[in-house]
């Protein structure tokens, strides 16, 4: 039996057009459209599709408040359609906040470099949620709704912008120790020894669909005064990279930023990988220098895990702590493979927990993985690991 679908969006172009691309496949159904998301939530309850294809902006009711009412009542994956804008990011944010699994730039053309291709990019993207178990209303196997998050980590905005100012290099270095020991002083968390006994110097996550949920699930549990950088490797458009790496800010008491050329990493900071470039590290400075480039054009992963791990494994060895999160596909398992060999420490996601069980269970499987967690602990076990639990 194939995969029901119900597509939602004004455009009559667009709701045929997608259907077209989805029916190709003998796998998936169309059973439905609608025109804007107050008929997506009663068509949603009456017709019980497996997945729903949203639009963002459209009369009546816009898609993000259909998402949170259709979350509210029977929860099912969804797949957003958003444009590659500012706007665009922050509101695909804030769909992925209400519920939804997954997103993809509206404009075809920004899926893959030829139509067949991106046909095959939204037929598995709705293959790999469909098959998804929703346990409750958001996002609820990922743990507490995020915007019951927000509220609490709202009284953390202060603390998260002095901790950017650390990061910034520009500050002189007076004034970076005066902010970092005021931090110190305000978060009343003692060191203990390392779990493994082992020293480290960094910390990297890697991950792809369902990460941004994941990531600030984790990154919002870390104390100001975190002493090691952390990098981000998520699978996002270049247009959405900036806006999540701000959204993220405002609810860390980390600092979180969009990784710059050149930048030495300074700790209690973490660096996003900017979308549509390679992130790697270099040697500079107490824990690295990011180096950003293109990289070659076959490669499908722009930032790609791999890459990032890999040029990592050769500046710090077996000071790192490498999580591999949620995500389509096998990227993370190769440079995994090779920071295993210098030394250092490799965890993963456990099944339960995530979106989609592909990066982690390619590197579980490969037998690199120490530790398999679920979302909620992995905060808590790396600050344990680091000597902060």
């Amino acid at each position: 039996m194939g995969i029901k679908v119900l597509v939602v969006d004004d455009s009559s172009f667009f709701r045929r057009r997608v259907s077209e691309m989805i029916n190709q496949d003998a796998d998936l159904e169309v059973i439905g459209t609608a025109v804007n998301g107050q008929e997506a939530i009663e068509m949603a309850a009456r017709l019980r599709p497996q997945v729903i294809t949203m639009d963002i902006e459209m009369p009546i009711m816009d898609g993000i408040s259909a998402v949170k009412a259709i979350m509210a009542a029977s929860p099912i994956p969804i797949l957003m359609f958003s444009s590659l804008t500012h706007a665009g990011a922050s509101a695909t944010l804030d769909a992925l906040e209400a519920g939804a699994l997954d997103f993809l730039p509206k404009r075809f053309e920004d899926i893959a470099t030829n139509k067949t291709s991106a046909i095959t990019v939204l037929q598995q993207k709705i293959k790999t949620i469909g098959r998804r178990r929703l346990l409750g209303s958001g996002q609820a196997h990922l743990g507490r709704p995020l915007m019951t998050q927000r509220r609490e980590n709202s009284l953390n905005t202060k603390v998260a912008e002095s901790n950017e100012l650390a990061c910034n290099s520009s500050l002189p270095p007076l004034a970076k120790s005066h902010q970092i020991e005021s931090k110190r002083a305000s978060t009343n968390i003692g060191c203990v020894k390392r779990a493994s006994g082992k020293n480290y110097k960094l910390v990297m996550i890697g991950t792809s669909t369902g990460g941004p949920v994941a990531l600030q699930k984790v990154l919002t549990q870390f104390p100001a005064h975190y002493p090691y950088p952390i990098l981000l490797i998520q699978h996002m458009p270049a247009a959405f990279t900036p806006a999540f790496a701000s959204r993220l800010n405002s609810l860390c008491k980390i600092a979180v930023k969009q990784a710059e050329n050149e930048e030495i990493l300074r700790a209690g900071c973490a660096y996003l990988a900017p979308g549509g470039m390679q992130m790697m590290l270099d040697r500079g400075g107490t824990f690295g220098r990011i180096k950003l480039h293109v990289g070659k054009p076959e490669l499908n992963y722009k930032p790609s895990v791999d890459i990032s791990f890999a040029s990592a494994s050769k500046v710090m060895a077996d000071k790192i702590l490498a999580v591999v999160l949620t995500g389509m596909g096998a990227d993370g398992r190769e440079g995994a493979r090779m920071l295993k060999s210098t030394g250092a420490t490799i965890w993963a996601q456990n099944e339960a927990s995530c979106v989609v069980y592909g990066m982690p269970q390619a590197v579980v499987k490969a037998g690199l993985a120490t530790k398999v967690l679920a979302i909620e602990d992995i905060a808590d076990a790396i600050l344990c690991e680091t000597g902060m639990g």
